[in-house]
């Protein structure tokens, strides 16, 4: 019999949360996606840890992100940018990550991410972050990070094609699937298709631009703002993805799609939609002249 020094305690159980968004997410007008991401984190008593490694200009991002977190009445933001693989071995930065109740990893180049951060003491830090209950969120390239699969280069265009994607290793906070961003504003389909048509046992999901997938646990997804998630399940579908010649159109036929905009609730481990609530997005996040949109695109593009 053991003594009651030894009787393990019972901890309540931990909710993990991923807010996985489409990029070009709102950050002056009523900032749906970034206002969620602040209330996950703990709001004012928050210790977010800003990520901006996958930009070309990561003093700018970081900035422009800790005004908007500040004006979300966030809590402390304290930045980690690991410019190389070796930085990412720095106590510091993974002592910051530990500490953090919400960590925001941002937009750039996929491939400086799987480069600097997978595999790596950062890497494991946002890992154990995610494990703990610290919400974990990732805009554009930080949402393709997020998946074990992740799209690190490929062509934009609606018919799916042989061997015009590559992918890269991810941080593995999503199994099963592998994600996509700016999906319908870059038209992105034909590269995700072909993605499942050769690799069927993922699923595709593909984010538009102020639009985010929250995930808890490890099934239960609910959609947030302006535009819609684009899921693709090719697991039965009939393809000529091993006989292709590159380049060419692949045949992808009997892919089950679902098409998922703000309000729907979805079970990612039986792959269906378990509830839908009709929600009317804030009319700025939806309507967005078009010379914004070129801006907030090129903002996030760096």
């Amino acid at each position: 019999m053991q003594s009651p020094a030894t009787v393990p305690v019972t901890t309540r159980s931990v909710q993990r949360t991923l807010l996985i968004i489409g990029g070009a997410e709102d950050r002056i007008g009523r900032s749906i996606v970034l206002k969620r991401f602040v209330k996950l984190a703990g709001g004012r008593r928050s210790r977010i840890v800003l990520i901006p490694t996958a930009s070309s200009f990561a003093g700018e991002v970081a900035q422009a992100y800790r005004d908007v977190f500040t004006r979300l009445r966030g809590g402390e933001v304290t930045v980690v940018d690991p410019v190389t693989r070796r930085d990412a071995n720095d106590p510091e930065m993974v002592e910051a990550l530990d500490a953090a109740t919400g960590v925001f990893i941002t937009g750039g180049s996929q491939v400086k991410l799987a480069q600097n951060i997978v595999g790596t003491p950062v890497g494991d830090a946002i890992l154990r972050a995610h494990d703990r209950g610290a919400v974990v969120a990732g805009t554009s390239a930080g949402a393709s990070i997020m998946s074990r699969y992740m799209i690190s280069l490929g062509e934009e265009g609606v018919t799916p094609r042989q061997r015009v994607s590559q992918i890269s290793a991810g941080l593995g906070l999503v199994e099963d699937i592998i994600i996509d961003q700016h999906f319908d504003q870059r038209g992105r389909y034909g590269r995700l298709m072909s993605i499942v048509a050769a690799s069927p046992s993922l699923l595709g999901m593909g984010i538009d631009e102020n639009t985010a997938a929250e995930i808890r646990g490890d099934a239960t997804m609910t959609v947030i703002g302006s535009g819609a998630i684009f899921l693709v399940n090719a697991r039965n579908a009939i393809t000529d993805a091993p006989e292709a010649r590159r380049g060419a159109p692949l045949l992808v036929s009997g892919a089950v799609v679902h098409s998922l905009p703000t309000g729907s609730t979805f079970d990612l481990g039986e792959v269906e939609l378990t509830d839908f609530i009709e929600r009317h997005p804030d009319i700025e996040g939806s309507v967005v002249p078009a010379q914004v949109r070129t801006e907030r695109t090129r903002s996030t593009a760096h």
